[in-house]
């Protein structure tokens, strides 16, 4: 075990008492040295463990609560447990309850999340349990109320488990803040941070205490290395694709052989494909369910269910069951697609055979050629246990204003003292008093165009220096936009005529839709009648082809660490740790052209079907190569080059257009790009977009008013509104400052792009050749490129790939 941290003195050993002992002798249990000195060190003011899935990190984090709870003395909320998912809280209180049940303990527990009732929420307020689940945004909502300090002038002790998955994000931007104020009326509070994967503990450590110094860091033996490798298949892996179709049959033969197997997806909408056509193969009729964020919350309740009483043989999913969920005997994980992040991939392999020194096992699954080369990548970081994490950058002060305005509902409070409270948070130490200024004024006036509108008024000060809402019925418009996650445009889709409810589509997605048209949601082809009251209404019909929803689900980019790993495989002399079949593609590309390396960019110059192309290899994410795609193309027509389009993939941008380029050096000039930048960022939708999001977080827009929920277009129009006006009359307002920020490392990974042109810094290989080169021809065959429809639709692309292999080169390879 590895203590690290300010205090490295060796606590005095708490005696367990002898009710616990013989409860874990019951049950065939020793305690495990984590759990161990995790209850030694209960009275530390902040702890940080980090222990394998399977090693009971969360008992190891309630234990200390269940001792000084057991013999029944204390009265009110003692402790608060945090977790990034309702399902997950849900989980743990079910867990949770077998010790206290068996040991016949005199405490209460409950949940508290968006899925609990009013009249529980209110009696949770009037008689706090000792013990009390939650989410980061039902934790905000509950100091918003005058009653807080009574609510938690008690409370002993916060878990926030799976603190990773908070760390990098605006919701554990927010959790940190509700601390801050938590810890001002509980002076006493101590606060577990609980994980099993931590690319940085001093960072997560610095996060976790309320002072610059990092926490005490425990270390839990992690255990036998997972037990992870590809999926050997007889076909190959294809050219290009996401879908993975090729591998269902060995996929299928896994679930055969295991209890329980969970198979995850990057994205909703991959799920769903993978979903339907595994059903179609499923010739045994093996239990099979799907899991994700769109569909209807009883049917995922319906699925969990089924996953604890062990009757799904597999279970298609997303992130929505990445945490700490014990789901079952789930004893397999396959990845299909590229993890894209190392992290996330240990997280997802920890969910098999969720039990302290047993091997995770795994299963890798790539949808296509490159994605070999990725999962490899991927498999020896984790075999080096090499996580992957973006540097975190200063807290984001549209969820401060958010603070701020929380802080206000909860009654009159001191400015001076606010601030002070708010930099004892990591994220915020470095916050200026001038910065925390411009954020109280936003919230108090609107800012300097808005502060002839009562709706931007909200803070006035009081005789005695205090400040408090100006309307203090504002304090319901504000608790109920509470919160980080940004809602996308979705609609409810309900069968016709029963009105059941299956999930939830784009709303974008919605209006290309026609009477008669089919699209896959919750495993199921349903044809589109109409749309009433903004629910989409579907009749079930399997006679088609369906079209697929586009769910909005993540996106990933490949991480930094990643790319990283793949350029250095690249420079092997060869590859013995790949298939022949992709050894052999990057053999071919080293022959006919180069291989990318760290510190250059790589262009080709090709002709083929009378098109000239420019590939630039630049590894700079898919997100960074979509923006370095519309600024290329910009500089080329601003050079006469005449481009016609791009496709954008994690590693490469792909140029076509009527003309060649000669001399890549022009392209990649440093302050033509930036210009460029700055000139398509300030007319485009993507800052409109950011806009919205920090506006909504900010509560400049309220989404959910008292009378009914703006619909997305209703939220768009008012927010263009205001963007436009302050754009024109206040280009330097506090809203437009953070949309820059929000935009440059978020939509557009601009910083990305900066990091490939510091680390390349103007080197740049060139190379012209008579084809298109290995590396480049799966690219000409990315969804979108060639648009085909119909029956004849898969004959036309296996027409058009075999003309782009043979062009390459590649025809000679393995198939």
């Amino acid at each position: 075990m590895n203590d690290q941290g300010p205090d490295n003195a060796s606590p005095a050993q708490m005696i367990l008492p002898q009710m616990f002992t013989d409860w874990f002798a019951s049950r065939g249990w020793t305690i495990h040295p984590h759990q161990r000195e995790m209850l030694d060190r209960k009275d530390a003011p902040a702890l940080l463990l980090i222990a394998p899935t399977g090693g009971g990190k969360t008992l190891a984090g309630f234990l200390p609560t269940l001792v000084e709870l057991a013999d029944g003395e204390h009265t009110g909320l003692h402790t608060l447990y945090v977790s990034p998912l309702k399902a997950l809280a849900a989980d743990i209180k079910r867990n949770l309850r077998m010790p206290v049940d068996e040991m016949n303990l005199p405490i209460r527990i409950e949940d508290r999340t968006g899925d609990t009732s009013y009249t529980q929420k209110r009696r949770q307020r009037a008689d706090p349990p000792h013990i009390l689940l939650t989410t980061p945004e039902s934790l905000a909502l509950l100091t918003s109320y005058e009653d807080a300090p009574r609510i938690f002038k008690g409370v002993q002790r916060i878990i926030v488990d799976e603190i990773h998955a908070l760390a990098d994000s605006k919701r554990g931007d927010q959790l940190m803040l509700a601390l801050s104020r938590l810890q001002t009326i509980a002076p006493d509070l101590r606060r577990v941070g609980l994980s099993a994967t931590v690319e940085n503990p001093q960072a997560i450590a610095r996060e976790l205490a309320c002072h610059p110094d990092p926490c005490p860091i425990l270390q839990a033996d992690p255990g036998p290395a997972p037990d992870i490798q590809m999926l050997v298949t007889d076909e190959h892996p294809p050219w290009t694709g996401g879908g993975a179709k090729y591998a269902i049959p060995a996929v299928l033969e896994q679930v055969k052989r295991h209890k329980t197997t969970l198979i995850f997806h990057n994205t909703r909408a991959q799920a769903e494909i993978f979903f339907h056509n595994l059903w179609l193969a499923n010739d045994d009729a093996l239990p099979i369910g799907i899991h994700h964020g769109s569909l209807d919350r009883s049917q995922r309740e319906k699925v969990e269910a089924a996953m604890v009483a062990g009757e799904l043989k597999a279970i298609v999913c997303t992130g929505s069951l990445d945490l700490g969920i014990d789901w079952g005997d789930v004893d397999l994980v396959i990845q299909v697609g590229a993890p894209k992040n190392v992290k996330r991939l240990v997280q997802r392999i920890g969910r098999a055979n969720h039990r302290y020194n047993a091997p995770s096992k795994a299963l890798l699954v790539p949808a296509n050629r490159f994605e070999v080369v990725e999962c490899v990548a991927a498999l020896e970081a984790v075999r080096a246990y090499d996580l992957d994490g973006e540097p975190k950058g200063p807290g984001p002060r549209d969820v401060l204003c958010q603070h701020i305005l929380i802080t206000a509902c909860a009654g009159p409070f001191d400015v001076d003292a606010l601030y002070q409270e708010v930099i004892t948070v990591g994220a915020f130490a470095q916050l200026s008093r001038a910065n925390f200024d411009a954020c109280f004024d936003f919230c108090a006036t609107g800012g300097y165009a808005l502060r002839a509108y009562d709706k931007w008024k909200r803070l006035l000060q009081r005789p005695d220096g205090q400040w408090q809402l100006r309307d203090p019925r504002a304090a319901q418009r504000i608790r109920m936009n509470i919160g980080t996650i940004q809602d996308t445009e979705t609609l409810k889709v309900k069968l016709k005529g029963n009105f059941k409810a299956l999930g939830e589509v784009e709303e974008a997605f919605a209006a290309t839709l026609t009477p008669g048209d089919t699209f896959l949601i919750g495993g199921q082809i349903v044809r589109y009648d109409s749309l009433k009251e903004l629910t989409v209404q579907v009749t079930r019909d399997a006679s088609k082809t369906p079209k697929i929803a586009t769910f909005m689900g993540t996106k990933f980019a490949t991480s930094t660490q990643l790319q990283a790993r793949i350029l250095r495989m690249f420079q092997q002399e060869s590859w013995p740790q790949l298939p022949d079949h992709t050894a052999d593609w990057l053999q071919l590309q080293r022959d006919i052209s180069k291989l990318p390396e760290a510190d250059r960019v790589l262009v080709e110059s090709m002709y083929f079907d009378k098109r000239h192309y420019t590939c630039v290899y630049s590894f700079a994410g898919r997100n960074a190569q979509q923006t370095l795609g519309l600024l290329l193309t910009q500089r080329m027509e601003e050079l006469g080059l005449h481009p016609m389009g791009f496709v954008a993939t994690d590693y490469a941008t792909l140029f076509w257009g009527l003309d060649p380029v000669t001399d890549p050096t022009t392209l990649f000039d440093v302050t033509a790009i930036n210009d460029g930048f700055e000139t398509w960022l300030a007319g485009n939708a993507v800052m409109k977009k950011t806009f919205r999001g920090a506006a909504t977080i900010a509560m400049l827009i309220e989404r959910n008013l008292p009378q009914a929920r703006k619909s997305g277009r209703q939220a768009t129009f008012s927010s263009d509104i205001l963007y436009d006006t302050l754009s024109k009359y206040d280009p330097d307002h506090l809203m437009l400052q953070i949309t820059r920020e929000e935009a440059l490392r978020g939509l557009v990974d601009f910083g990305r792009i900066s990091e490939m042109m510091t680390r390349t810094a103007g080197r740049i290989d060139h190379v012209t050749l008579d084809r298109v080169s290995p590396l480049a021809a799966p690219m000409l065959l990315e969804r979108g490129k060639v648009t085909v429809a119909g029956k004849a639709a898969e004959r036309l692309l296996e027409d058009a790939a075999a003309l782009l292999m043979e062009n390459a080169g590649l025809s000679q390879l393995p198939q």
